[in-house]
């Protein structure tokens, strides 16, 4: 992974913006901009047919990936939308795009490129944000457009005003943490995404989502409590705790998740109008911390529920990926949880066809997750991505993995976890209608 500089001093508050004139600036024509001082447009100015008075645009937001990136692009929405600009739903109606990337999996990726290439066709100011840029700035298909990095979301409004400029703009050095008290356009409105921290305290072999989101970096108890202490006074309904690794959250600042979960739920309403989701977390950072992370899941206010990602059911495949645990340890987890929550629930991953998979090590996948009969299994193919140590092994045969893809999702959807709920009376919390318009999205505690 490459060496990023910080962008603003040692000891900068978080949220702490840069002076406009530090934004780094690639001029499309070579007399432009030689001062770093751009000229003020008129109100008549105009590049490729677009106004460049600032803040009268309309701005279309697509977003790819996890829950994280999500709560990025409704910062970067709310930003915009707070300094004047439209935020629109129809990409042909909008004078630039925004694209938020996902770099987790290959097809991720792809469709990001195939965005890009419609809006090069439509003519179309393009701003590339999210973790593709931060990995991978020198991809190809980015040249020629503005990137923004994943620490430097609190720039959008410079980063798009000097693109609808004709400029190509290049934020990528990492800063300090976003402020979590920047405007923000929630894609629903009942659903508060919290970032807790960013980055990881991991180095799977896999992963190139460490290459864009760095080492661990969290963000206060106190910035995170006034943050939930907001949301609740605005009407949110949820709270979903967001990270790339929930449980490493705190150990770069000297505190813990039990530390900050239990100040959390001291903010909750006791009307439990206001419930909490722990987000996804990898085996070896709670396993210190499983009677407390239990304790707090039996709050009223707390849902029963919990990411917990294995990978593979092979000690040798997980070594291979560095995933940093072993299998008897990953059941420790999922078996004290499932011991001291009652209705519990677990949710966890899986890679199917990982460079070494043997056709033992995947029957033990199958065997764990036969087992357990997790409700929710996410079921992925194996996707080399480019720099990473995994890209570099052997792999099993693209054929091979997508049987074995296959059949572990059969065998997931042969499970019936809900059997035996009818005629219970449950509590539910509505957050959504669902894609028919006809029905809704409901959430029990667990």
């Amino acid at each position: 992974m490459e060496d990023i500089e910080d962008a603003v001093p040692a000891g900068a508050p978080p949220g702490f913006r840069l002076p406009k004139m530090t934004v780094g600036i690639r001029p499309r024509k070579p007399t432009a901009l030689r001062n770093c001082s751009p000229p003020q447009p008129s109100v008549s100015s105009s590049i490729n047919g677009f106004s460049t008075v600032p803040g009268t645009q309309t701005i279309y937001v697509k977003t790819f990936g996890c829950s994280h990136n999500q709560s990025d692009s409704e910062y970067m929405a709310g930003q915009l939308s707070a300094y004047g600009y439209t935020i629109s739903e129809n990409p042909e109606h909008a004078d630039v795009w925004l694209i938020n990337t996902c770099t987790v999996k290959s097809p991720s990726q792809s469709a990001m490129e195939t965005l890009i290439h419609k809006g090069r066709a439509a003519k179309k100011p393009l701003v590339v944000a999210g973790c593709v840029p931060q990995g991978s700035k020198d991809l190809k298909e980015l040249d020629g457009i503005s990137l923004i990095g994943v620490q430097q979301i609190d720039h959008i409004v410079e980063v798009v005003e000097e693109t609808l400029k004709g400029h190509e703009v290049r934020l990528l050095k990492r800063s300090t943490l976003p402020a979590l008290n920047l405007p923000k356009i929630r894609k629903n409105k009942f659903v508060e995404i919290l970032p807790i921290n960013v980055g990881c305290l991991g180095a799977c072999t896999y992963c190139k989502t460490k290459h864009a989101r760095g080492h661990l970096g969290s963000y206060t108890v106190s910035a995170l409590v006034d943050r939930v202490k907001t949301v609740i006074a605005e009407g949110v309904k949820e709270i979903w705790l967001s990270s790339e690794d929930t449980g490493a959250y705190g150990r770069d600042i000297g505190v813990s998740l039990p530390i900050l979960l239990k100040a959390l739920v001291a903010e909750l309403p006791p009307d439990r109008n206001t419930m909490l989701r722990i987000g996804m977390t990898n085996p070896p950072y709670i396993l210190e911390h499983l009677e407390e992370i239990a304790n707090i899941m039996l709050h009223p206010c707390v849902y029963s529920f919990l990411h917990v990602p294995v990978q593979s059911g092979s000690d040798s495949v997980l070594n291979a990926m560095k995933r940093e645990y072993t299998i008897s340890e990953f059941r420790f987890v999922v078996d004290t949880l499932m011991r001291l929550v009652p209705d519990m629930q677990i949710a966890t991953d899986v890679i199917c066809g990982f460079p070494g998979e043997t056709k033992e090590d995947f029957e033990a996948t199958i065997n764990l997750i036969k087992e357990y009969k997790f409700p929710h299994v996410h079921i992925s193919q194996f996707y080399p991505r480019p720099g990473t140590p995994a890209a570099r092994m052997r792999k099993v045969p693209t054929s091979e993995v997508k049987k074995r893809s296959r059949e572990l999702t059969n065998i997931f959807e042969s499970f019936t976890p809900y059997v035996g709920m009818e005629g219970r009376i449950e509590r539910v919390w509505i957050t959504d209608s669902a894609a028919d318009g006809i029905h809704l999205v409901c959430t029990i505690l667990y």
